[in-house]
């Protein structure tokens, strides 16, 4: 394992933190300052500035649900951070932020293999919310939205997805990309304003009864299911809702 990716797992820091503590001669293996790119290997010592560094034995899988205002970095600068508002034990991080207005299920975990698999756009993983949006929903705007929108701003198409509409001024979306205030972007694009937008699923974990602020551990089911969807072992499970047919 390469070091920077040992200590993410180890909770110190994120790769490229890791990156620079490297760099600066803070991390040694074996007694042995370690360079960018040393491998660690099962039973080496790793230290970081005199402090031993170890794997954690079990990972943390955790769902939260987001309210608005909060932000989704770990950054102190940033007053109303994740981290702030968590005050969880572990360094943990999240795959596929929320913005600071939108809610919603965020998936939290030290399992940074995971968080790769799920971040990469390639692999088709779907994420599902609910939008309540500033005019009446048409039938033009559901098509619109289904086809694919060009965000010059973004310099792309987003891929086509299923919309169905819930209420007068409501729909629910099933995204398999993740860009940057894509449905906000989307909306706009099209005339409407976003009035809430919560996000309810992440491939087969869903927010459920879950309130703003909760933070729960994800149950066995969960984990072993939403590994197994990332592997393509389930892909029933990656169909979304059952009336969302188009």
């Amino acid at each position: 394992m390469r070091i920077n990716k040992y200590l993410s797992e180890c909770g110190i820091c994120s790769r490229r933190e890791a990156d620079r503590l490297v760099e600066a001669g803070h991390v040694s293996i074996n007694g042995k300052k370690a360079a960018p790119g040393s491998q660690v290997e099962e039973g080496d010592r790793v230290m970081v500035d005199g402090k031993r560094a170890v794997l954690p034995m079990d990972k943390i899988y955790l769902k939260f649900y987001k309210p608005t205002g909060i932000v989704c970095t770990f950054e102190s600068r940033e007053k109303n951070n994740l981290g702030n508002y968590l005050k969880y034990p572990r360094r943990v991080t999240y795959a596929g932020r929320l913005d600071k207005n939108s809610e919603g299920l965020l998936i939290l975990t030290d399992d940074g293999d995971l968080i790769q698999e799920m971040m990469t756009a390639r692999n088709f993983h779907e994420k599902e919310y609910e939008v309540t949006v500033s005019r009446d929903v048409t039938e033009d705007f559901l098509d619109r939205m289904r086809g694919g929108i060009y965000l010059s701003e973004l310099g792309v198409t987003t891929r086509p997805c299923r919309v169905k509409q819930t209420g007068r001024r409501s729909f629910r979306i099933i995204l398999t990309q993740g860009l940057n205030r894509q449905i906000r972007r989307m909306c706009k694009y099209c005339g409407y304003g976003v009035q809430s937008l919560k996000r309810i699923r992440v491939v087969n974990v869903r927010i459920g009864e879950m309130k703003p602020g909760d933070l729960d551990e994800m149950t066995p089911d969960e984990i072993r299911e939403l590994k197994a969807a990332l592997n393509g072992a389930i892909p029933e499970k990656r169909t979304g809702t059952a009336d969302m047919v188009r």
